[in-house]
This record gives structure tokens, sequence and C-alpha cells, in this order.
């Protein structure tokens, strides 16, 4: 797996589990692609800037991430720019499931996928409680001058980021279960591994990251 490639779960497909209702996320329902979500320093990184994915513009970026050598994991790598983008056009979509861009000081570095786990086909494998978010974050790319631990304070920055915009008290990973990678990422980052479940595009292994009172 490359430097700075290293997906943690990947996209399925979005569904209502039944009865579920909308939750944490509607906050960015709707919002333009390209509109900043949130903008901060983080030590170590540099200015992380969160945005809605904007598919006119980022679509080159992600296309080549989702492609690149060492994404296997995240289950797009088979589709055209044309088939990339209509994935990504029925995910925004949704007011349940948001894709965001991230980048360090002006530069893309990672898609974030932030979803209501009771409205996926997760929540269909596992009892979803109050709280519960699932994020999906694939790092594509490490800036120049970007050290070992990149990509764990990133993914600690995200986490933050949809936790500052959610109110959520818990985030629920769903990583293949053969990326050992990244579920021992996970638990460097204090999450708990839960059972492998069988999901519609892969067998799966939860995640569970207790989010700590502010």
């Amino acid at each position: 797996m490359s430097a700075g490639r290293e997906p943690v779960g990947a996209v399925g497909t979005v569904g209502a589990a039944p009865g579920a209702t909308r939750g944490l996320t509607t906050a960015w329902a709707g919002l333009a692609g390209g509109t900043v979500v949130d903008e901060r320093t983080v030590d170590g990184l540099g200015v992380v800037t969160t945005s809605v994915l904007d598919l006119d513009a980022d679509l080159p970026t992600l296309h080549a991430w989702c492609t690149a050598r060492g994404t296997e994991f995240w289950g797009l790598g088979h589709l055209s720019a044309d088939e990339l983008r209509e994935t990504y056009a029925f995910v925004d979509g949704l007011d349940h499931h948001h894709a965001l861009l991230a980048r360090v000081d002006g530069v893309p570095v990672a898609l974030a996928q932030v979803y209501e786990p009771a409205l996926d086909p997760v929540g269909e494998v596992y009892d979803v409680l109050p709280g519960d978010l699932g994020v999906h974050v694939l790092v594509g790319h490490r800036p120049p001058g970007q050290g070992a631990g990149f990509s764990q304070r990133l993914l600690l920055a995200l986490v933050r980021v949809a936790v500052g915009a959610t109110g959520a008290t818990r985030i629920v990973g769903e990583p293949d279960a053969r990326n050992t990678a990244m579920l021992r990422r996970a638990e460097l980052l204090g999450a708990v591994l839960g059972p492998e479940v069988d999901l519609p595009t892969k067998r799966a292994r939860l995640t569970f990251l207790q989010v700590p009172p502010p």
C-alpha cells in the first residue's frame, strides 16, 4: 500500500434501513459543491480546509486517487471518470450521506464521506445507537514536507471536523476485513474493533470510536 493513499472503509450501496430516520448530518444536505464547511489550523499539518465535493472541479483529482495503486480497498478503481461522477452525483443527491474534500494549505489531500449508519446497509448488521456517525476517509495525497504520521494526524483532524459539525458521540467504521493496515490505524485512533460483517460490496470489520465529551 502506497504511503499517503490509505483508505478507511469504502463506498457501499447506499440505502435506507427499514424504519430509519434522518439525524446528525442534515446540516450538510443541499450545500453546493465547493462550499467550505470547516477550516482550522492543526498542529503538525497546517490549515485544514474541508469543503463539499465539487464534481466539476474535483473529479479529476478524485478519479486519480480512486484508481491509484494502493487504493483497491476503496472499491472504485474499475470506474471510468464518467462512472465515478455518476456514483458521486448519486451521493450528492442524498441528505444522509455526504462527500467532502479536505485540503492542507490549499492542496487536496483526502476524501471524507460522512453518513448516517441507520440509513446505510451497515445499519442492518449492527445495533445503531443514538449519536452514531459513519465516516470513510481516503487519503489520496501527502504534500511535500509532510513526514511520518501525516495520515494519522489528518484522520484525527477529519474525525474532529465530523464530530464538531454533527455532535456525534461515536464514530463507526467498516474497513474491508482484509485491510489490516487500516484496522491498525483505527486502533491507534482509539477505536475498538468489532465483529466481521457481510455488506453488499465486501466483508467488513466494524470499528467503534467513542468520542470523549467536550
